[in-house]
């Protein structure tokens, strides 16, 4: 808060003292102009602060202790798993308030950061959460009817990179991200859980972090030095970059006081003594020191950059090839017309491309039916064949069966005459038997 208002000062005595074509008159009394600071002081904490910080880092760092040690409270949050199948950003705003200063503080967590066997596209998902805050801004900003004074800012100010403790060297993964993040946010490093190396192998370790960011070209962010009330401080923790933290919330009694720390069965790591971690270099440059000039950075620089790319892919120029202002409804006509010449374009193209899959289904549709005609015609014929198959069939039947009723009928009549001539040879029987059995009853 101190640095808020020193820089606020700052500006407008230099404004005041140095202004061009300015004209030094001594004032015969007070004025009371002397006061602009104490207002505009006065209106930015009426008004209050918003902080943004991105936490990037593998699960398991410790990025919400860290954050939970920063600012002395407990965030929500739940602990995440291993197994998340992509990576995912969660947001969380908090309403802070130190002495009469209230800070709208917005915590941004990786989940899932380096859990995936492929970590080919981890970055993605980070710069494009990065670049859907700028051009909120910037929709904020093109609106007619603008609302700044009262718009939440979700722009990320800071990116605290957690690197793991190997004490070897950096992973692909963090130098491809930090190379992607480099022009959209200001990256802190930082080496998380730093109890868990020596401090002669932690030294070698920053200089070789230092050693590869260099060679891979990836920028990070330099705490400033134009300013003499801070160039001091800043480039003596510009050296000591990255910070080797350790975070707790835990408080452990050493000596007559309570102090955060983590205790081992070796001894305890004290979070706030700076022999042991470099957590309190990193709060006092983070929170006390350079808050604004991050915030400041972060609109300056990275916004700026991703507002011009952005205005320029739209056609957007600030003078014309004759090196005059450019028109701001020349060019919303001129890329209205190039659009609307590119929308006729295409509908151009779109029609002719439905009259030629027409025409393809209508060639498609007429062989199919030429197919169907041919298929009913084989069918067609396959019927009358199977139909006079059929018939001729039938007539054969027909003569088998009258012939076989002709002859049923002959076998009938032959049966009846054998029976009638069986009957009349049985009657001549009986009647030759019937005289001679007279014959032997009564002899002559």
């Amino acid at each position: 808060m101190n640095s808020v208002i020193y820089h606020i000062c700052t500006w407008w005595l230099v404004t005041v003292s140095t202004g061009e074509g300015a004209r030094a008159v001594p004032l015969a009394g007070h004025v009371g102009f002397d006061s602009m600071p104490d207002q505009l002081v006065n209106k930015s904490v009426n008004h209050g602060f918003c902080f943004n910080i991105l936490c990037v880092g593998e699960t398991g760092l410790g990025k919400s202790t860290l954050m939970d040690t920063l600012f002395n409270t407990k965030f929500e949050g739940e602990p995440t798993q291993h197994n998340q199948p992509g990576v995912t950003l969660k947001s969380n705003t908090y309403e802070l308030q130190e002495s009469n200063v209230r800070l709208k503080l917005t915590v941004v967590n990786t989940v899932g950061f380096g859990d995936q066997i492929n970590k080919e596209d981890s970055y993605k998902s980070i710069v494009e959460f990065i670049d859907a805050q700028f051009e909120a801004y910037l929709q904020e900003e093109l609106k007619i009817k603008r609302t700044l004074h009262s718009y939440h800012d979700t722009r990320i100010h800071a990116c605290l990179y957690f690197i793991a403790p190997t004490g070897h060297s950096l992973k692909s993964l963090d130098l491809v991200t930090m190379k992607k993040l480099d022009s959209k946010v200001n990256i802190i490093p930082i080496i998380a859980k730093s109890d868990a190396i020596s401090k002669s192998e932690l030294a070698k370790f920053k200089i070789k972090i230092t050693s590869e960011l260099v060679s891979n070209g990836v920028q990070i962010y330099q705490f400033p030095t134009d300013d003499e009330s801070v160039a001091e401080i800043n480039s003596t923790m510009n050296s000591h970059l990255p910070f080797a933290v350790v975070g707790s919330t835990e408080e452990v009694k050493i000596g007559n006081k309570m102090v955060k720390a983590r205790q081992y069965p070796w001894g305890t790591v004290q979070v706030e003594n700076e022999n042991h971690c470099d957590f309190v270099k990193l709060r006092e440059m983070l929170i006390r020191v350079n808050m604004e000039d991050l915030r400041e950075q972060t609109h300056t620089r990275h916004y700026e950059l991703y507002r011009r790319c952005k205005l320029e892919e739209m056609g957007f120029k600030d003078t014309d090839p004759d090196s005059k202002p450019f028109s701001l409804q020349e060019t919303y006509e001129a890329k209205r017309n190039e659009f609307m010449g590119e929308l006729q374009k295409k509908e151009e193209e779109m029609r002719q491309m439905f009259v030629q899959r027409v025409k393809e289904k209508e060639a498609e549709l007429k062989e199919a039916e030429k197919e169907l005609h041919e298929k009913f015609d084989r069918l067609k014929k396959l019927h009358q064949d199977e139909k006079k198959k059929l018939e001729e069939k039938k007539k054969t039947l027909d003569d088998e069966l009258n012939m076989f009723k002709q002859k049923k009928t002959a076998a009938e009549l032959l049966q009846n005459q054998a029976q009638q001539a069986g009957g009349s040879t049985t009657l001549k029987r009986d009647k030759e038997r019937k005289k001679q059995t007279n014959a032997s009853v009564y002899p002559l």
